[in-house]
């Protein structure tokens, strides 16, 4: 089967384009760099012709909160016109866990405007909302570092490692559209401050992370569980100890 995977030439996205690949399935890496562009739309037709499933890992280019919205608007806009156009039976959104809980977040606010564009469209779809990446750790604590020290906040995540994100999403796109959210987290949960202080010290990062209840998480004040499932998920195999391990 054919795959479009829009944003596939960026972390997450090429490596499900690989892993369909590996299953004898054709998978197209759709993104500016190879000549599909979802915001001006160029491409985009061409590249859905005969697909089965288009799967959305793109990410917005800026942090400005218009700009955020603005792209995520148009670029699903233009996706899942031009599905319309090709007949495709699926489209797989990644999204993320909790941003139901935070709507005046600029990114929050953009990713709830793509959802909702997806649930109206008549497209069926799966958004699977996903915690933060193992992966993404280091960029967690340099966000929140200042000249002398990293504030984290106390809140609780459960971080997922890409591979495991990365079987979820290839088992959506191969599955049936569900029509609804999914969740995917990791299997061990633990405040984001002490998960941060044991990513720094596995890579050999000298920097103390201070745990701080009031810090900012990309400009939102976190409350306990806000980044943590609710209900049903799926639960990734990789425990963090193990993940840890081989990052030292």
């Amino acid at each position: 089967m054919k795959f479009v995977i829009v944003g596939g030439t960026g972390f997450i996205g090429s490596k499900v384009v690989l892993k369909l690949q590996a299953a004898g399935h054709e998978a197209v890496a759709a993104s500016p760099s190879n000549g599909v562009n979802s915001v001006t739309g160029e491409g985009l037709e061409e590249a859905m012709v005969g697909a089965h499933a288009v799967l959305d890992v793109t990410n917005s280019p800026t942090f400005e909160p218009q700009g955020i919205l603005d792209f995520f608007s148009k670029s699903t806009t233009n996706l899942l016109d031009a599905e319309k156009i090709a007949n495709v039976g699926h489209h797989v959104l990644l999204s993320i866990v909790g941003i139901e809980k935070l709507p005046e977040n600029g990114y929050c606010k953009g990713k709830l405007a793509q959802e909702e564009l997806i649930e109206k469209s008549g497209v069926p779809y799966t958004i699977v909302r996903a915690t933060q990446f193992m992966e993404y750790l280091g960029a967690i604590a340099d966000h929140g570092s200042t000249a002398d020290e990293i504030r984290i906040s106390t809140a609780n995540v459960q971080v997922i490692a890409a591979e495991d994100l990365v079987d979820v999403l290839v088992d959506a796109l191969t599955g049936a559209a569900k029509d609804a959210i999914v969740q995917v987290a990791g299997p061990d949960r633990a405040p984001m401050s002490e998960v941060v202080a044991r990513y720094l010290k596995a890579k050999g990062d000298g920097r103390t992370v201070t745990a701080d209840p009031e810090a900012l998480y990309f400009g939102s004040r976190l409350d306990r569980d806000m980044l943590v499932p609710s209900g049903v998920a799926t639960i990734g195999k990789t425990h963090f100890d193990r993940w840890i391990s081989d990052q030292s």
